[in-house]
Formats: structure tokens, sequence, C-alpha cells
């Protein structure tokens, strides 16, 4: 079961991460979700137990918990919404004067 955890310390990485879950069983992978272009944390990321009755023990033992001051928002991750890909703005009026 793939697990999202919110509202993470931005110190958090991806060991502490794996580290706060496997308290509560077989941790496969702990990601936390960084900023391409600074490296920084974004606040949140992923951890994926394969044990369901695990996963469902250790959501329900971090939600809410409170980590560095910010509680923990922990629940079972929803799939990846597809994203339009948009083609573009729209075509602007050439140059020149308009001519009504």
């Amino acid at each position: 079961m793939k697990i999202y955890v919110g509202n993470l310390p931005f110190s958090m990485d991806d060991v502490a991460l794996e580290d706060l879950f496997k308290q509560h069983g077989q941790v496969d992978s702990a990601k936390v979700i960084t900023d391409r272009d600074t490296g920084r944390s974004r606040g949140f990321g992923f951890v994926e137990m394969e044990d369901d009755e695990e996963a469902n023990k250790a959501i329900e033992a971090t939600n809410g918990t409170e980590l560095e001051g910010r509680a923990l928002t922990v629940n079972k991750a929803k799939p990846k919404a597809k994203r339009e890909r948009g083609g573009g703005g729209g075509g602007g009026g050439g140059g020149g004067r308009n001519r009504w």
C-alpha cells in the first residue's frame, strides 16, 4: 500500500521517514518529495508497505502525531490524477491596425 505523509518538517529526509514507519512494519520504500530546482523538501512524501494490515496500523498510529511542532497528515495515497496537456495560448492578432 502506498501511504501519503503530509506536513512533514522540512528537515526530514528519506531515512528519517523510513525510520518513522519501520516501527509499525516492513517498509518497502520511503521518499520525501523535493523541489527539483532547490532540492529542498516540499513538506510531504510517500511510504510503501507491502502488508496492508501493517500499513493501516501505521496510518492510524502516525496520523495527527506531532513531529517538530507539525501535525502529520497520513492517509492512503490516492492515484495520481491525469493532467490534461494544454495546447498553449491562443493566437494574438498580428501587428498593424484593426479595421472594422
